[in-house]
């Protein structure tokens, strides 16, 4: 997948998830080369986001809203395994967007996650990459409306999901949503504490929620 265009379509929800997730450690330390709040901090997570979207499009699920004011980013689990080729221009692309600090930052953090979630989340889950609301349409019950559509799609075929969130306060809001905490690792790149929440798939019923909802 080729990195994303100067003028990507999806630049305002690259936006409002910049602005939702910019305090996030996650991203926070990914974009660690630049001082935060600076322009330059601001267009290298730009950029992240824009690809991630592109590639939750391509390869897993993205909802996103019709306001462009969210989005959530689905990534699935694939039978043939990784493309070499994808995954090296992904990661071309990753350092030309956040420099070798964060592309460095990146895979180590990456890293510790990928192996503390296959401990507890089985093999077919459904990953919950990114969700992310702009910050003035936050508890208006957007998040849910993002999540439900995946969540039924989900249950139809009898998947469970997955999350990593470093946001304690964002816990209720996925527990209402039927996800529970299955492990909580101390990230050493990030310093930080995070949360793995695993939702085992339903009978076809809804749940309902406020919320507050983003993500790494």
């Amino acid at each position: 997948m080729k990195g994303p265009r100067t003028e990507s379509a999806k630049r305002p929800i690259a936006l409002a998830l910049c602005r939702a997730l910019a305090e996030d450690p996650f991203y926070r330390t990914i974009a660690g080369a630049w001082e935060q709040g600076t322009s330059a901090f601001e267009t290298a997570l730009v950029r992240y986001f824009e690809y991630a979207l592109d590639e939750a499009e391509a390869t897993g699920k993205l909802v996103v809203d019709d306001g462009q004011l969210g989005g959530a980013a689905w990534s699935l689990p694939t039978a043939s395994g990784i493309d070499h080729k994808i995954q090296r221009e992904k990661e071309r692309f990753l350092r030309e967007t956040l420099g070798d600090y964060g592309f460095s930052a990146y895979r180590r953090i990456t890293k510790f996650m990928r192996r503390r979630s296959r401990a507890c989340v089985p093999a077919d889950a459904w990953y919950l990459s990114i969700i992310g609301i702009a910050p003035q349409m936050q508890g208006l019950g957007l998040g849910q409306k993002l999540l439900k559509p995946t969540l039924a799609e989900a249950d139809a075929v009898a998947v469970g999901c997955y999350l990593e969130t470093f946001s304690t306060r964002n816990v209720p809001f996925y527990a209402r949503l039927g996800f529970d905490v299955v492990g909580m690792p101390h990230e050493p790149t990030t310093d930080a504490r995070y949360s793995i929440m695993l939702r085992r798939p339903r009978p076809v019923s809804s749940s309902t929620a406020p919320d507050q909802a983003s993500t790494s």
